[in-house]
């Protein structure tokens, strides 16, 4: 019943977001909210806390720290040790972030250097478009045909740092500038190929079975800036490039990898021998490090 209340009240509460945040320069305001949420001053603090608890279900009881003295701080806390289990299970690999699960099926080939997933049901776009169009791209996109995706979604209210599927080696960042259109499914609904337009980052995972899969973060409206441990530099609206990023980190599963600056989505691209986990239906809460995948059996 909790949770069928929050749901009702978070579909309410995107479709008043939808409206207001398509009604002004995306861009911009995104732009101001980054400068605006690192003020550091008790009053500007107070009053944004105040505003963002009136429209979301924040919940602070998991945070590793609550002196917060600024917006920012609050936006991309860490939680405490032990607030998200990992599953261990050899078999699984597991979600890299909280959020609510969206489109989910199969990676279709639906014409030469055509590949197809879908935003929404009744609204697909081209794995080639989402991974940049580049020969690289092209190459992950067609490797992928047969396999599975699934989209993550992050409300602003959510935790927003995003960790390791699995043991696994990060050796190679595509970063994609773009528009910070919003997100939430009613966005989905109306924009196609929406997630082919916004800023986002593709990371290339390999995993430590010789297994690979991407993760692709997306920003969105007030979310354009996305950090990862493994490169010394923001990626975000101002970012003047280079867009072809190699790296060379490596994590156990659970590591944290990065994080939103807000919260936003996150899709995971696997190859064919890679399955959903049961009951990944659309819609369902999930958590960071409970299952996502299913490796095939030994």
């Amino acid at each position: 019943m909790k949770i069928t209340h929050q749901l009702k009240r978070l579909a309410l509460q995107e479709d008043l977001n939808f409206l207001l945040t398509n009604r002004i320069p995306r861009l911009a305001a995104t732009r101001f909210v980054g400068w605006f949420s690192r003020i550091r001053h008790p009053w500007v603090y107070r009053l944004s806390m105040w505003v963002w608890t009136r429209f979301t279900d924040l919940d602070l009881s998991e945070a590793r720290h609550t002196g917060f003295r600024s917006l920012h701080e609050c936006f991309t806390r860490e939680l405490r040790p032990g607030a998200r289990p990992v599953d261990n299970t050899d078999t699984v690999i597991v979600s890299p972030s909280d959020g609510i699960v969206g489109a989910t099926g199969t990676i279709e080939a639906v014409g030469p250097n055509r590949t197809q997933v879908f935003q929404i049901k009744g609204f697909p776009y081209l794995l080639e478009d989402l991974l940049g169009n580049t020969p690289q791209g092209t190459r992950w996109a067609s490797a992928l045909v047969g396999g599975c995706y699934v989209t993550l979604r992050l409300t602003s209210a959510m935790y927003h740092r995003f960790h390791a599927p699995d043991h696994a080696r990060l050796s190679h960042v595509t970063y994609i500038s773009g528009d910070t259109w919003n997100v939430n499914p009613i966005a989905l609904r109306r924009i196609e190929r929406l997630f082919c337009k916004n800023e986002r980052a593709v990371l290339h995972l390999e995993l430590a079975d010789g297994r690979w899969l991407l993760l692709v973060p997306v920003a969105a409206i007030l979310v354009a800036s996305l950090r990862l441990h493994a490169l010394d530099v923001p990626l975000n609206l101002r970012y003047p490039g280079p867009n072809e990023l190699p790296c060379d980190a490596h994590y156990a599963r659970g590591d944290e990898i990065g994080w939103f600056e807000h919260g936003s989505t996150i899709v995971v691209l696997a190859p064919p021998d890679l399955s959903l986990a049961p009951g990944m239906v659309s819609g369902r809460l999930l958590r960071m490090g409970e299952a996502l995948l299913r490796k095939p059996a030994p």
